[in-house]
């Protein structure tokens, strides 16, 4: 019974042990400040992730997610400079988004086409769309009102708390009620479970397919319009690298990759570990190669131990 109970809560005591170490390696590491930077930039991996948490429990897998980032930053900051409405363009951008994830969601259900290839055309072309549409070149906002309050989404604070911190609370109690209280969560979980089985007993297959990969999809437009609102700026070439990320923090949260099993608030812890990882490592002026290294280590042992415990 202990060992169950150690391995149901392992990713909080990896969470806990970590953040202990890291204390005392740099006095730094538990100040407010610090603390509400990782928290701020562990937000944008963690609402990708949550997303990504959906595909993976169906025994998919997202890699278009920076893709769609990078896009849907793009189309908020070109909306936002031409004058158009904050709330218009937030919406068309997460439209954008939710499309380009049912894109991938109908090559995959009706084209048959396996999850890795399927989004990984996806990412491809829609990271050339971005170079077109941006011709390879940032795209500002402005300085009038509309660019003022859109900057806010990612840049601004709410009783001294980054908002982009209550948008990823936000995220993760919605996904957490739709995957625990809903028929979907239900059927996404079935689905992962066993797929022939899910068929014979009547679920829509394709139709639970396609909404996780629309909810991808639309969550890493979140991501896009928040990192385009903290920077005042979309750069074509953001979201380089940041499917890795979203995966690894579904893996280390528990979250099998064969599908069927996990929870999203391990995931959300997952978030943590790589955000305090990342964070962790430039306190100790750990050069951005060993950064790399030391992130896949971290991967490696979560997947190895997710197979050991199965």
């Amino acid at each position: 019974m202990n060992k169950k109970m150690l391995m149901k809560f392992k990713s909080i005591i990896g969470l806990v042990i970590f953040s202990l170490i890291i204390s005392f390696l740099s006095p730094r590491f538990l100040t407010v400040s610090n603390i509400l930077n990782v928290l701020r930039q562990t937000s944008i991996n963690a609402i990708i992730a949550a997303g990504m948490t959906f595909v993976i429990l169906t025994g998919g897998i997202d890699l278009s997610v920076g893709s769609v980032l990078a896009f849907c930053g793009a189309v908020s900051a070109y909306f936002i400079s031409a004058g158009v409405n904050v709330f218009l363009a937030v919406m068309a951008s997460l439209i954008i988004g939710a499309l380009v994830g049912l894109f991938s969601g109908v090559m995959i259900s009706k084209g048959k086409v396996q999850p890795f290839i399927a989004t990984l055309v996806t990412m491809t072309v829609l990271r050339g769309a971005t170079l077109v549409f941006t011709n390879g070149m940032p795209i500002t906002l402005g300085s009038d009102k509309g660019a003022e309050f859109f900057s806010k989404i990612g840049g601004g604070y709410f009783l001294g708390i980054p908002i982009p911190v209550y948008l990823m609370t936000l995220v993760f109690i919605i996904a957490y009620y739709i995957l625990t209280q809903t028929r979907l969560g239900r059927y996404v979980y079935a689905l992962g479970g066993n797929e022939e089985a899910s068929k014979l007993s009547g679920l829509n297959v394709s139709k639970i397919k396609l909404s996780v990969y629309a909810i991808s999809g639309m969550l890493a437009a979140a991501a896009g319009i928040i990192i385009t609102s903290r920077l005042s700026s979309a750069n074509p070439n953001a979201g380089v690298g940041y499917e890795l990320d979203a995966i690894a923090a579904v893996v280390l949260g528990g979250t099998s990759l064969a599908g069927g099993a996990g929870s999203i608030l391990g995931t959300i812890i997952g978030a943590l570990i790589i955000g305090i990882l990342n964070n962790a490592l430039n306190l100790l002026n750990v050069s951005s190669y060993y950064q790399m290294i030391a992130k896949g280590i971290v991967i490696a042992i979560a997947v190895l131990s997710d197979r050991k415990d199965k």
